[in-house]
């Protein structure tokens, strides 16, 4: 179980395991054309959808996708960590204006108790009074893909919670990101699910609580909408009721960007 939950931790999937599962009827070469620094975003169950090559759109689609992946991986994430700690970008100084904000992807995600719900809370075009008022004004959505962000999402989210304890409309949660096939089966999910489900604890009055959520899958083409690349780094916006987003930050927080932040959401709630 120990063994489980490092793996979760990581969410990442060992090399070995991962050539492992790619078909062996392959020239000799074959390994030598993907370097093991890239395997990493190349999800294994992806060479097995063997009927996905009979369709010429599909196999061009792969092909275009593969071809994206391979121009960056582990070493070129790492080289940004060590050049700028991973802040990838500054984050907005000044809330994003309504009409020129875009909107977050929808994303299906898992609570550690099993269920389930999709990513933003929003508005919806022929949503009741009764139903707009149940969707937060601003949502803080903290992005980690690897555990070694952790950290980073914690200097967002720690001052956020504690500035928005006593607001109910506010709303704080913590994505992470878990891509390998072998821990997306069902068993091995509900396993790993019900093992970092945590017992019920009293929450501390004076704090915002985070719901803790994971993503089972592949998620390019949700990080290619939002223009993600390095995955080692952690990632945070600023939603409103809308699903919009109003508000972006990356990497660890400064004390400039915090302010930013909570005037930003300060504004949202105001609206």
């Amino acid at each position: 179980m120990q063994a489980l939950k490092q793996l979760i931790r990581r969410r990442s999937y060992p090399r070995d395991s991962i050539l492992a599962s790619i078909p062996t009827a392959q020239p000799d070469n074959f390994h030598h054309s993907f370097p093991s620094h890239h395997l990493s975003r190349l999800t294994p169950k992806r060479f097995l959808d063997w009927p996905q090559f009979s369709n010429k759109e599909a196999i061009a689609k792969e092909r275009a996708r593969i071809n994206d992946e391979m121009k960056r991986g582990y070493v070129a994430d790492l080289a940004e960590i060590k050049q700028h700690g991973g802040k990838v970008s500054v984050a907005n100084k000044v809330i994003i204006p309504a009409m020129m904000a875009v909107k977050f992807p929808d994303i299906q995600v898992s609570f550690p108790d099993g269920k389930t719900m999709k990513l933003p809370i929003r508005i919806s075009d022929n949503a009741v009074d009764s139903e707009k008022s149940s969707v937060p004004k601003a949502s803080l959505v903290c992005l980690s893909f690897r555990g070694y962000s952790e950290k980073m999402i914690d200097s967002w989210s720690v001052p956020f919670a504690k500035t928005f304890s006593n607001s109910k409309d506010t709303h704080l949660y913590k994505v992470s990101f878990i891509d390998s096939w072998f821990l997306c089966l069902p068993p091995i999910k509900h396993f790993l699910l019900w093992t970092i489900k945590k017992p019920n604890q009293n929450e501390n009055n004076n704090t915002l609580e985070a719901r803790m959520v994971y993503s089972f899958g592949d998620h390019y083409y949700f990080r290619k909408e939002l223009k993600l690349e390095n995955l080692l780094t952690g990632y945070v916006f600023l939603l409103d009721n809308f699903g919009r987003i109003r508000w972006q930050g990356f990497g660890m927080a400064t004390e400039d960007e915090i302010s930013s932040l909570l005037s930003c959401t300060s504004l949202l709630l105001d609206a």
